[in-house]
This record gives structure tokens, C-alpha cells and sequence, in this order.
């Protein structure tokens, strides 16, 4: 293929590519997102506040609101909500840590049916195991700079 015929391709394709996307609302997406998430931290504060009453403290506190979080957003990945969540509000539903618990229930579902080894186990990290990886590795280069300075 020459130079000449492969540019007429890529603009061609690039031509056709933009006719089947539909156009996007970028402005509509940012308040949507910014909308859902923050109702989901609201959401995490409303339950800080209540474990608070309950006399919860700290780290506990801390850890408590979190590990609720995480139980609400395995919870609706179940039911199915969290996916519809998500198609409305792209990146506001990811971001918090109930998109962490989505990413991990998610696949597990998913995979279920090829077993409980080899299906929900070996699958249930496949979106989130990068992001573990990165973030313990950024934590350990982090730790190191921190010792050293």
C-alpha cells in the first residue's frame, strides 16, 4: 500500500468512524458525573455520621464507613443498579470506592458460571489487580522517597 492510498484509508475510516458515533454532550456528562459522585460521598458521609452516633471513632470510624461502602456497592453490582448508575454517570460512579467494589464484584459475577477457581477467583481481579498492583508499587516508591528525605 502506498503512502497516498493508506492516508485516503485512514481519512476515509476516520470519515465513517464519525458518522456511527453519535455526538457526545460533554458538558451534560461532567454534571452528571459530578452529580453522582457527589451524592455517593454524600452518601458516605450520611453513614460516617451515623456510625459516629454509634460511637465509632478514628480509624474505626474510618474503616467502618468504608467497609459499609464497599458492601453497598457489591450490593447494587449484584441487583444490577450500580451498572445502570454507571451508564448515566460514567467517571462519578468509578471514582469513589464503591466503583473499586464494582470493578471487583463485577468480573466475579461475570465469571461465575466457569467455577469458583477458575471462573469468580481467577476473574475477579482482572479490572482491579492492575490498580492494585500500581498502587502498592506507588506506595512502596513513595515510602522509600519519604524515608530517604
Amino acid at each position: 500500500m502506498t503512502g497516498k492510498t493508506r492516508e485516503n484509508y485512514n481519512k476515509n475510516y476516520l470519515n465513517y468512524v464519525k458518522t456511527q458515533n453519535p455526538p457526545t454532550n460533554h458538558f451534560r456528562n461532567c454534571i452528571a458525573a459530578f452529580g453522582v459522585g457527589g451524592l455517593i460521598c454524600c452518601i458516605g458521609q450520611f453513614i460516617r455520621y451515623m456510625l459516629s452516633y454509634v460511637g465509632l471513632t478514628g480509624d474505626e470510624l474510618a474503616g467502618a464507613t468504608s467497609i459499609v461502602l464497599i458492601f453497598l456497592g457489591c450490593l447494587l453490582t449484584g441487583f444490577g443498579v450500580y451498572d445502570r448508575i454507571g451508564r448515566h454517570a460514567g467517571a462519578g460512579s468509578i471514582v469513589p470506592i464503591t466503583g473499586f467494589a464494582n470493578s471487583v464484584a463485577s468480573p466475579a459475577i461475570e465469571f461465575k458460571t466457569e467455577g469458583w477457581i477458575f471462573g469468580m477467583a481467577a476473574k475477579m481481579f482482572t479490572v482491579a489487580g492492575p490498580i492494585i498492583v500500581f498502587g502498592v508499587f506507588s506506595g512502596v516508591i513513595v515510602g522509600l522517597i519519604y524515608l530517604f528525605i
